[in-house]
């Protein structure tokens, strides 16, 4: 699940750092030291954002909301954004994971994304947009979309599995 999150902070394009365990938080609590390790540290657009990654079936667990419950206090008492995540959707994951295979931007060279301009694509369905590469051959045309998908340049209605149907929209 710790990977999931990962994979969503790299995607969103507001998470310009990342940071894995990043620090050890210690403090007194109802009387008693407790030590504390969140899972990433986001530095996005916003601030920072301090993330601890559980499964939803122990967010009830008296201990889990303790600890969790105290590390949001210290979070945002220093100002900064805090998210205990869970599971997201399964076809969210899945299109998230799918469109991860595309997201090197040193495998794209600059003319197949400026044939494939977002803005030209706005409004079609994915399947009408692979039918009109603009000159593309019709697999680098597909990779280049997705690519696109990934990059932020066009989005589409991730919460549902992907398929020819979902309208492309282009990001400004």
């Amino acid at each position: 699940m710790e990977l999931a999150r990962l994979l969503f902070a790299d995607f969103d394009p507001s998470v310009r750092h990342i940071v894995a365990q990043p620090f050890l938080v210690k403090a007194l609590v109802e009387g008693a030291v407790r030590r504390h390790v969140p899972d990433y540290l986001l530095l996005t657009e916003a601030g920072p954002l301090v993330v601890d990654v559980k499964p939803l079936r122990r967010l009830d667990q008296p201990e889990v909301a303790f600890t969790l419950g105290w590390s949001r206090h210290l979070a945002e008492d220093r100002g900064w954004r805090y998210e205990v995540w869970s599971e997201p959707p399964v076809a969210l994951l899945e299109n998230v994971r799918f469109l991860a295979g595309y997201r090197r931007n040193w495998l794209f060279p600059r003319e197949l994304l400026d044939a494939l301009d977002p803005v030209d694509l706005d409004g079609l369905t994915l399947g009408e947009a692979l039918r009109r590469p603009a000159g593309v051959a019709r697999e680098y045309a597909r990779a280049g979309i997705f690519h696109l998908l990934w990059a932020g340049r066009l989005t589409t209605d991730l919460r549902q599995p992907l398929s020819a149907s979902h309208v492309l929209r282009s990001v400004a």
